[in-house]
């Protein structure tokens, strides 16, 4: 189990965060640059220390501020793997997993190495140097690396960061089994929530040095506790002032014009969330025949193709993006200027704290 729990001032901010890793568990930190993610995992690989705070794996107390204990780093068995995975290029694929193998015999960290290599499938690029790898073979051979050392925790600096998007799916699939198969805990930072949801069992929203919310990814998605994390997993935010209807629904007058309505209870001042591919798009003139409470006159002001799917930025009296098909957007015309209804149900409508 690593246990962390790190308080003080870092720049123009004050970090406070406690974190719990289970063994075989991997933690995904997401947030924004800046947020203090790098730093957290320097405090706990022991590269940096904070003013207040306490680190422990197992039986093992790394730091203790209150009681003047602070391992180097040498001495708390970490496998870190930076974002840009800091292989010497000078050296090959085998002798920079070997290098953390210490005083070993060398035909005894040749034949460690070797072993790791094969583990990831790269048995056959021992001798290679890095600037002759792929993205994707860069970061196992870093991870073999890590791994060489037998740590106690994994610690890993946007792993899929340095990557191109055509290596990173392949290379985010090998890398979730790895930290399944390690059987310690991991624990990694990343600025992006699907990676976060892609690699970790748990995901952590920091923002500016504090963990603003912590759990499952799909709880996390379903249910945001502010805007913040709402809009950070992928939802639509919007701001307005909410009022109790007659009946069961909440009644939210929007910034900059418009009504939406929520199953949610709320008050005064709030945010409400709303997935892009729960909203739906219309001609501006055509009302739909369907259960949606909800409906925005809006204007296209952008066209974004992901996959066989269309991102279409809306202005609404505030930002709106919806998620259509490629046979919608083509059905309907979608241009920029277009003028748009967009609509979508109140059972869709999460209502949080602005």
């Amino acid at each position: 189990m690593l246990d962390a729990e790190l308080a003080g001032p870092v720049g123009d901010m004050e970090l406070d965060v406690a974190l719990h890793v289970a063994p075989g568990q991997c933690l995904a930190l997401a947030g924004p640059s800046g947020a203090g993610k790098t730093t957290i995992l320097q405090m706990i690989a022991g590269t940096q220390t904070p003013e207040r705070g306490r680190v422990t794996c197992g039986d093992e107390i790394w730091l203790d501020r209150s009681r003047g204990i602070v391992l180097p780093p040498e001495r708390r068995r970490c496998g870190y793997v930076p974002q840009d995975h800091a292989l010497f290029p000078h050296l090959s694929a085998w002798r920079n997993v070997a290098y953390g193998l210490g005083s070993q015999r060398r035909s005894e960290r040749h034949r460690l190495a070797l072993e790791l290599l094969e583990r990831f499938s790269l048995g056959h690029r021992a001798g290679a140097r890095p600037q002759t790898l792929s993205g994707g073979e860069r970061q196992r051979v870093a991870l073999a690396r890590a791994l060489a050392i037998a740590p106690r925790v994994l610690l890993l600096d946007e792993p899929l960061a340095a990557l191109d998007t055509r290596t990173r799916a392949q290379a985010a699939r090998e890398l979730g089994a790895v930290l399944r198969q390690a059987g310690i805990p991991s624990l990694l930072v990343t600025h992006e929530f699907h990676e976060g949801a892609l690699l970790g069992d748990r995901v952590a929203v920091i923002d500016r040095g504090t963990v603003i919310q912590e759990g499952r990814p799909e709880e996390l998605a379903a249910a945001p506790r502010s805007a913040f994390v709402a809009e950070f997993t992928g939802s639509v935010v919007l701001t307005g002032h909410a009022r109790a209807d007659r009946g069961p629904l909440t009644v939210v007058e929007l910034d900059g014009g418009g009504i939406a309505s929520a199953t949610d209870p709320g008050e005064g001042l709030v945010a409400i969330s709303v997935f892009p591919w729960e909203i739906t798009l219309r001609p501006h003139d055509e009302h739909g025949h369907d259960s949606a409470q909800n409906r925005l006159i809006a204007r296209v002001h952008s066209l974004t193709a992901v996959g066989n799917r269309v991102r279409v930025g809306l202005e609404a009296g505030q930002p709106l993006v919806a998620e259509v098909t490629q046979a919608a957007a083509d059905d309907l015309g979608l241009r920029v200027g277009l003028e748009v209804a967009a609509s979508w149900k109140a059972t869709a409508t999460r209502v949080t704290a602005r």
